[in-house]
């Protein structure tokens, strides 16, 4: 910073009168900050400002306004909004069925049309086409892991587990305890059963092989939806609405401990994406609902709803939560509809003269 030089008095004597010495002269150096402009890294939140920069930023900011100098444009930062669409339907409607995989890959097992079904249907992210039949019909049931190692467990009355590889199911161990209703997370080698009819508190640890013991939840209930994995679980939801059915819980492989609640209580419904970004869709509260939730590991926040209100319903529960399907269900009868949820996300966007 070149020298500044001042046109002012800036020195009163003592009787009064103007030092004429300080009309003119330079200010000391000493009293002058010799940072550079460009070495400025912020501003105050008042001090507003467009920057100007070569190249779009990344990562920018929601709300982040800049000139591009490049290209000459002023740009901004937004995001999408979140969204159902319609998908494919499944061949057969059902309800109380299991589901597995993700968005452009799910599969869905079992359920209840009437009567049980034992039939399997693959999902492509726009049709099913038939899988291999299970080899015990049920409903109810948990599920989890892919379209190509997909596991179905439980459901009533039953302890069977079976494993899917991509065309047909194979008996896995057996749990514990006969349940239905239950929450389920993990993969085919690393599962998680817990809650369920009775209702049950309990929680089981599968290996691929075998289910063992794991920590009780901190409320015993039915009806419940889970999602992650074995050794960051999540539990949502659950019977007796609204008693149990805003309760949340989180699993670090040993214990649960309190979740922040779920905005709308509700049994019935389903989950997908991790402990600390999940997603929980559908359900009765008691009313069949579309509601949709999004969990950022500490509190719930309403997205957009389900085009149609539904329980007893399956999902994509290994993909992400800012993209996963929902499908089958009961309204006043089993459906066979498929609904597909995208996320917000974040956009640039460039300013345009109207």
């Amino acid at each position: 910073m070149g020298t500044i030089t001042r046109g002012f008095a800036n020195k009163i004597l003592g009787n009064g009168e103007i030092d004429a010495t300080g009309l003119t002269g330079n200010i000391p150096a000493s009293n002058v900050d010799n940072t550079s402009v460009t070495n400025i890294t912020s501003l105050p939140a008042s001090f507003e400002v467009i920057e100007s920069t070569a190249s779009d930023p990344s990562p920018a900011a929601t709300g982040t306004v800049w000139y591009n100098s490049t290209t000459a444009t002023v740009k901004y930062q937004s995001v999408t909004t979140s969204a159902w669409a319609s998908g494919g339907n499944l061949g057969t409607p059902r309800h109380a069925l299991g589901g597995a995989g993700t968005q452009t890959s799910a599969l869905a097992f079992g359920g209840f049309i009437p009567p049980n079904t034992a039939a399997t249907e693959e999902y492509d992210g726009t049709s099913w086409t038939s899988g291999g039949s299970m080899s015990t019909a049920r409903n109810t049931l948990g599920g989890t892991g892919t379209q190509t190692a997909g596991l179905g467990f439980g459901g009533y009355g039953i302890t069977s587990t079976e494993e899917y590889n991509g065309t047909s199911w194979t008996a896995g161990g057996n749990l514990g305890t006969a349940r239905e209703a239950m929450g389920s997370a993990g993969t085919q080698t690393s599962a998680l059963a817990f809650g369920g009819s009775g209702p049950t508190a309990s929680t089981e640890e599968y290996d691929g092989t075998s289910w063992t013991s794991g920590g009780n939840l901190g409320t015993a209930r039915s009806a419940l939806a889970g999602c992650g994995t074995q050794t960051s679980a999540l539990a949502f939801g659950g019977n007796p609405v609204p008693t149990n059915g805003n309760k949340t819980e989180e699993y670090d492989g040993s214990s649960w401990t309190s979740g922040g609640n779920l905005g709308t209580a509700r049994a019935y419904l389903i989950g997908a994406g991790t402990q600390t970004s999940a997603l929980a869709f559908g359900g009765a509260a008691p009313a069949n609902t579309g509601a949709t939730e999004l969990y950022n590991g500490t509190s719930w926040t309403a997205d957009t709803s389900m085009s149609t209100a539904r329980q007893q319903i399956a999902g994509a529960n290994a993909g992400p939560s800012s993209s996963t399907a929902a499908f089958g269900g009961y309204t006043t009868a089993s459906v066979a509809n498929t609904e597909e949820f995208t996320g917000a996300t974040p956009v640039t966007k460039t300013v345009t003269a109207s």
